[in-house]
Parts: C-alpha cells; sequence; structure tokens
C-alpha cells in the first residue's frame, strides 16, 4: 500500500526532500533507508521532526522498489497534492453560512478512492469539512483528488496529530459525536440534528477503540444481507444523509 497510488507526488533524493521541506510543502509521508546517518540524512530527520511528519526506515531494496527515478539516494518522500486546512478554518466555515457545524472525521481509512468518496459526499450533503489524523490515514494524493470528483476544491480537509483530542476540544465548541458501528443503536432511532461530527473507520478496523470512547453516539445501518459490513464511503453516505435528512426536517 505504501507507494500505491503516490507517483505523481514523489520527491526522491536529499536535496530534494530538504528543499520541499524548507519550501513549505506538506509531506505526509517520508521513508528513510535504514542504517543511513550522514549529514543530510541527519538534517531531513530534523526537517520532519520540526513537520510532525511520519517517518518509516525501510530497506535499500524497499527504496528500490518504491523508486520511479533509480536515484532516491536513501530517501524518498510523499507530498500531499492539495494545502490542508486547519480545524478552525472547518469551524469558521459553518460559521460563515450560519450552520450548525456538520463535520466528517476519518480514522484508519489508507485506501485513497474511499477517501476520495468520502470528501465527494461531504460536500454534496453540505458538510463544512473533514478531518483525518496523521497516522493510519491515506494523504491527499491525486488519486484521492480524482475519487474525489473535484469536490477536493470545495471541501476543506484537515489533518491532526490525535483524532480522540481533537474530538474533546470540539466538544468544548458544542458540538456532538456520531460513530458508525454495527454494534450501534440503529441510526433512525437518534437524534443527529444540530452540531455534530460523523466518525467512518475503515471496514477492516472500524473506529479505533479510543475515538469511539469519545463519541456520543455509536449508530448502526440497518442490514438484511449476508455480508457483515458496508465499505466504508457507502457507510458515510448512508449515514451523512440520514443527519441530512434530520438536519432539513421542519
Amino acid at each position: 500500500m505504501d507507494n500505491m497510488n503516490h507517483t505523481e507526488n514523489t520527491i526522491e533524493g536529499r536535496n530534494a526532500v530538504i528543499e520541499a521541506f524548507r519550501a513549505g510543502k506538506t509531506i505526509d509521508k517520508l521513508f528513510i533507508q535504514d542504517g543511513v546517518q550522514d549529514g543530510p540524512i541527519q538534517t531531513i530527520k530534523r526537517e520532519a521532526k520540526k513537520h510532525d511528519t511520519i517517518v518509516k526506515f525501510v530497506t535499500k531494496e524497499r527504496l528500490d522498489q518504491m523508486s520511479t527515478t533509480g536515484k532516491h539516494q536513501g530517501v524518498i518522500a510523499y507530498s500531499a497534492s492539495y494545502e490542508y486546512a486547519q480545524v478552525e478554518d472547518i469551524l469558521a466555515a459553518a460559521r460563515a453560512k450560519n450552520e450548525a457545524p456538520f463535520l466528517f472525521l476519518l480514522d484508519n481509512i489508507e485506501d485513497p478512492h474511499n477517501l476520495g468518496a468520502i470528501i465527494r459526499t461531504a460536500n454534496l450533503a453540505g458538510a463544512h469539512g473533514v478531518i483525518i489524523p496523521k497516522n493510519r490515514a491515506v494523504g491527499l494524493t491525486a488519486a484521492v483528488a480524482r475519487a474525489s470528483a473535484g469536490a477536493l476544491h470545495h471541501t476543506p480537509v484537515a489533518k491532526v496529530v490525535n483524532l480522540a483530542k481533537t474530538i474533546e476540544d470540539l466538544k468544548k465548541e458544542g458540538i456532538w459525536f456520531v460513530c458508525a458501528d454495527m454494534d450501534g443503536t440503529v441510526m433512525y432511532q437518534l437524534d443527529l440534528k444540530g452540531p455534530i461530527g460523523l466518525v467512518i473507520g475503515s471496514e477492516g478496523t472500524g473506529v479505533g477503540r479510543l475515538v469511539k470512547e469519545k463519541c456520543d453516539f455509536v449508530a448502526s445501518i440497518p442490514m438484511k444481507g449476508n455480508i457483515d459490513s458496508l465499505n466504508a464511503s457507502v457507510a458515510a453516505g448512508v449515514l451523512a444523509y440520514e443527519i441530512v435528512r434530520q438536519r432539513t426536517m421542519i
């Protein structure tokens, strides 16, 4: 998964990566050859620490596989195709429209097509923005942009270090949180009006335990078939439109 759909955002070579950091590019992931300790690599590590960038140490063989140029010099970075917003920008967007905040928070979403589809749904459902974590998540790659069908141009996406802590902070703004889980209360029985954050996990691992514990409600989607879960982007759409239905009821 690490090098999937990243070709358009790949930065290879020591000087190129250092320049990218210093130019203010958002680096989503950084891969460094294990055991390499020279000056430029130390500089890159310092820049990564300064910017809270995820660093993975891998073998030279792994970097060779990931490289598109064959000249990685022991380091490959993946930069975001789009700039990230701040959480405050998303709240400001809700205030500007004089609407109760409606946010999507995504945990463990690592597939770019799922992320793009969810951003598209968020836009069409009238959500004010999407929040993703730095770890265990795909960033705003070109593949995500394509899957969003243009929605990424209109829907702010913020990246945070700790999703559980962000939920705690947003609760102080009067926002309630509902997460999707098949063991929850059927969504039609919940009051999902007002300021709300919809928390979606991947179909494989779901919402993480700490994040789930911070949520006020756990919502399940009624299912009649023979399999036990929906694709994450489909689940996001079904729950989002129940929220839309309740928000627009007269």
